[in-house]
């Protein structure tokens, strides 16, 4: 364990630092970051996943900061150029950039200008005019002339001279740094349409001709630019008024009032236009990038977090269906477990007898499969079905509920839904999957790559590892504040649960279709390769239902089995009693039982579990109706008021679906009444809303909505350049 990246860690988080250096432990000990958030808090001081996972990720930062000043050191001093005062601000440097700008002087690097110049023999001609001695330097290049070293005149001399001092000026820390904070502060981005390329880049029509300054440009519109930049429709440039720019650059270096300072500013300003001023834009593209990946990082993740914490239906008998025109819709009947009971096609949308015989088939299956609910998927034809069901005369208890079937198509092509349903065709497989989505969103979605779950936000432009990484933190860690049943859950939600990881789950799996159900907890430990180490991660987060042992339910860990128990033998009852009596729970004093071990974070845990072992936190399920008749962009009209929910949160508005096939987008500054810096502050992913229609455009295929109590209509400037 690093101990000073332990203190800079304390520091910057503003945390006690043993809470630090015991979360920095418990991760190099393998430990994971739901388990050590929910049983370990005696030992982290209850610090929750956020801060345990930014500890992580920012000893992971230290660490390769370490490792590149070890590199930096050992190539300079293999050089034979590292001296005691550079060695000092290397050990120093607390940032990749700060060291990257020391090692730059010393990095091998291309044939340029200036070590051409230096071939020539002109070094020390720069280093006399760099120290701007009194002198002719008109004079002091004619020294230099020389036909055979291509140097046919003082011209040419000093030209080569400035070449080497330009190069020096551009590798100097400090100045790197001022321009840098220049063109961060002051910088603006300016787009342009390339020439002859306005109709082949319509959709970037916004950008044709736009300026807006770094500091305050957000997220989606830095990665719109540069996306138009790299489908070869836009340029793409981050300026700095120049002027200002040799007004920073110039005092640094021009030290005198001479001739050879002369020649100094002519190599500032050379240096500017030819290699610092390009070189820090460069870096300004990549940091501006990089903080407009995280931004756009931050609102996928939230947003899937929100969809796979998204209230389940529950383990009800389940008729669903993927809608369809010309191909008919493909029906399967579900049981409470989610297994394919049967599959068949109507077509209730090619005439009065297909709708006539869809319909006997329809109420045929929900008697005979005793479906509880009726699942139709939002694509396509989808909001016809429903309203062909509506139609239907179905039992009122019989709830018919659109579901967001995006992804469906994506795993009924996968190798995962190959493997569940090897006969089965890909419609079978999107059905089913539209079926289980509904019983639990979270189960179902594990199974699909969640870049593909379409809640975010120019996702393909950022950062994959980066964005993957975000991901699969927030899958885990809904995974685990759910909990899993582990006699039921499929190879994939197990891949997710701590300690486990896709090969312990696939034994596990594996072990339970040899074997039978899990009937006790630590039966787990019979599992192939699964050792005490894993155990310890994974038993609390993995439940068994109707399990010998009472606790096995619950998210109490094994390891505290024995003080539950301990606490009911103080009351002279078994555990089952404590977990049904309230009033028995109510004579416990939480002090009595603190130990070395165990202290009141944890006892307060154990007792609200113990009140609702193996609670679901996620809501309850609601069911929402669309308007009746409006079912197609063309029945959208402006002023109308409709039901909706929030399919996507993005950083300039939220996405709504109406239920006519086209998300409408509420603008941010038609969120709500008040001022709206962030969208997540208002509403969350699969929210039921209610919206007002301001404008359908059909051409386009766009639909501005508002959710403010007296709504007014969005200017193109307002909605802030979308595309």
């Amino acid at each position: 364990m690093n101990l000073p990246h332990i203190t800079i860690i304390a520091q910057e988080l503003s945390l006690l630092q043993k809470s630090v250096q015991a979360t920095a432990a418990l991760l190099e000990d393998g430990a994971t970051v739901p388990f050590i958030a929910r049983y370990r808090k005696e030992a982290t001081g209850s610090l929750d996943e956020v801060i345990i996972t930014t500890i992580r990720d920012r000893l992971a930062q230290l660490g390769e900061l370490d490792r590149r000043r070890e590199t930096i050191l050992k190539s300079i001093t293999d050089q034979g150029k590292l001296t005691d005062e550079l060695q000092a601000k290397i050990l120093a440097a607390d940032s990749l950039t700060v060291l990257e700008d020391l090692y730059l002087p010393y990095k091998p690097k291309r044939r340029t200008r200036a070590t051409i110049a230096k071939e020539k023999g002109l070094e020390p001609l720069a280093q006399r005019l760099w120290e701007q001695r009194e002198g002719d330097p008109t004079a002091e290049a004619a020294a230099y002339v020389d036909a055979a070293k291509e140097l046919p005149s003082v011209n040419e001399v000093l030209a080569g001279a400035r070449d080497i001092m330009a190069e020096w000026i551009s590798e100097d820390q400090p100045a790197r740094t001022r321009l840098r904070e220049l063109f961060l502060d002051k910088g603006t981005f300016q787009a342009a349409v390339i020439p002859g390329k306005e109709g082949e880049g319509s959709k970037f029509a916004d950008y044709f001709s736009w300026e807006e300054p770094v500091v305050t440009a957000p997220s989606h519109r830095i990665l719109a630019m540069r996306r138009g930049e790299r489908e070869e429709i836009l340029t793409f440039r981050v300026l700095i008024p120049e002027g200002e720019a040799l007004r920073l650059l110039e005092p640094l270096f021009i030290k005198k009032t001479n001739a050879a300072s002369l020649q100094v500013k002519l190599a500032v300003q050379d240096s500017f236009k030819r290699l610092l001023g390009p070189s820090i834009e460069t870096e300004v593209r990549l940091t501006t990038k990089k903080r407009a990946d995280e931004a756009a990082i931050t609102v996928f993740a939230d947003n899937l977090r929100q969809l796979l914490l998204a209230a389940p239906l529950g383990q009800k008998n389940i008729l669903a269906i993927d809608p369809g025109f010309r191909t008919g819709c493909k029906v399967v009947c579900l049981d409470r477990q989610g297994k394919l009971l049967h599959t068949t096609t109507i077509y209730p949308h090619q005439g009065e007898k297909g709708a006539l015989e869809a319909g006997k088939i329809i109420k045929g299956l929900g008697e005979q499969f005793a479906s509880e609910a009726i699942a139709v998927g939002n694509g396509t034809a989808g909001r016809e079905t429903e309203a062909f069901l509506r139609a239907l005369d179905l039992p009122r208890s019989l709830a018919i509920i659109m579901v967001n079937e995006s992804g469906a198509s994506i795993y009924s092509a996968s190798d995962v839904a190959r493997q569940e349903f090897p006969d089965q065709d890909v419609t079978v497989r999107g059905a089913v999957s539209i079926g289980r989505r509904l019983m639990d969103p979270l189960a179902e979605l594990v199974k699909l790559d969640a870049k593909s779950i379409g809640v975010g936000q120019y996702q393909h432009d950022v950062d994959q590892a980066a964005l993957k990484n975000r991901l699969d933190d927030v899958v885990m860690s809904c995974v685990n504040s759910v909990g899993v049943e582990v006699n039921t859950a499929s190879e994939q939600l197990l891949a997710y649960v701590s300690g486990l990881g896709p090969h312990l789950a696939h034994n596990v799996v594996a072990y339970r279709n040899e074997h039978g159900p899990f009937a006790l907890r630590k039966e787990l430990l019979n599992v192939q390769r699964l050792g005490p180490k894993a155990f310890e991660q994974a038993a609390g987060f993995l439940r068994i239902r109707n399990s010998k042992h009472p606790l096995d339910s619950s998210a109490v860990h094994p390891e505290r089995y024995e003080l539950v128990e301990t606490m009911a033998r103080d009351l002279t009852c078994a555990v089952t009693e404590l977990m049904r009596d309230e009033q028995l729970r109510k004579k416990i004093s939480p002090a009595k039982y603190v130990s070395a071990q165990v202290g009141l974070p944890t006892l307060n845990d154990i007792l609200t579990e113990l009140a609702k072992p193996g609670r679901d936190p996620r809501e309850q399920f609601e069911v929402v109706r669309f308007a009746e008749g409006v079912e197609k962009i063309e029945d959208v009209k402006p002023g109308m008021k409709l039901p909706g929910i929030v399919t996507n949160v993005t950083a300039f508005g939220v996405f709504v679906d109406i239920g006519v096939h086209q998300d409408g987008l509420v603008h941010i500054s038609q969120l709500a009444d008040r001022f709206v810096k962030n969208p997540s502050e208002v509403v969350k992913v699969q929210q039921k809303v209610t919206v007002t229609v301001l404008e359908v455009n059909l051409a386009r295929k766009r639909i501005s909505l508002s959710m403010r109590s007296n709504p007014v209509p969005v200017s193109s400037q307002q909605r802030g350049r979308l595309d």
